[in-house]
């Protein structure tokens, strides 16, 4: 992949293929993103992560031996811009310092992570926000169907039972809503995490992280948008059928 860039990003192409490497896996990856989203089973949203790993660790080595079947390790001298792809930030410090040619490097790495970041703790936190109010309704709805099944005549036993299982749904509703409290200020800043790690692993091995990690929120963003999106189309069909079904009723009682 990049010999097929090279005629095009000179040294930057074996950055660039990386990327594109990242991306292919990715996408093979996304069924199992797709079902974790869905919550198909509670180890697809494990497997993305777990199937990763061995890339991530072929990555890491691939950029750091200095050896390669005996023979001088070649993609060591691969370069994003001023950057080799082999170094690490502390290298490129000592190299220009900060501000020098690779520190720059490094700092838009640092930069494209930092937002990545920042757009997953906003998610995260409205995702969490959303999910206490959800928790919130059902805690207040519940007194009101145990009322209701009390005035539809149903047995005092099971009135009780009814009330009871309302004042437990409450229960741990409240419970419910203090983790997601607790979680959504939390969790999302674990996602700046992957800053420390960029910070110490081979400039190839950062850019798979942020294109990685770029790739699960714009993905989860996406997926969110598609059931958002189906969910208004069922109310809507919903809400047409009920006009559908007085219309109808009016006119068999005319």
């Amino acid at each position: 992949m990049g010999r097929l860039l090279e005629p095009v990003l000179a040294q930057s192409a074996t950055a660039a293929a990386i990327v594109l490497f990242t991306v292919l896996v990715r996408l093979a990856l996304h069924p199992l993103s797709r079902a974790a989203f869905r919550g198909a089973t509670p180890v697809a949203g494990c497997l993305p992560v777990l199937l990763q790993l061995p890339v991530f660790f072929v990555m890491y080595h691939a950029f750091s031996s200095a050896e390669v079947g005996g023979k001088a390790n070649e993609l060591l001298g691969h370069r994003l811009f001023a950057a080799p792809l082999g170094s690490r930030w502390t290298e490129a410090l000592g190299e220009g310092g900060l501000f020098g040619a690779q520190g720059l490097v490094f700092l838009g790495l640092f930069a494209a992570i930092a937002v990545v970041a920042a757009w997953s703790a906003v998610r995260g936190r409205r995702a969490a926000a959303l999910a206490a109010e959800a928790a919130a309704t059902a805690a207040a709805a519940a007194p009101k169907k145990a009322a209701a099944a009390k005035k539809a005549g149903a047995p005092k036993k099971a009135g009780a039972g009814a009330g009871a299982g309302a004042g437990v749904m409450a229960e741990v509703s409240a419970e419910q809503q203090e983790v997601m409290r607790k979680l959504g200020g939390v969790l999302p800043l674990l996602s700046f995490g992957t800053l420390i790690t960029a910070a110490v692993v081979p400039l190839a091995a950062g850019l798979y992280l942020v294109t990685t990690t770029a790739w699960s929120v714009a993905e989860r963003a996406w997926l969110q948008y598609r059931k958002e999106r189906a969910q208004e189309r069922s109310e809507q069909a919903a809400e047409q059928a009920a006009e559908h079904s007085v219309d109808g009723g009016v006119r068999s009682s005319l």
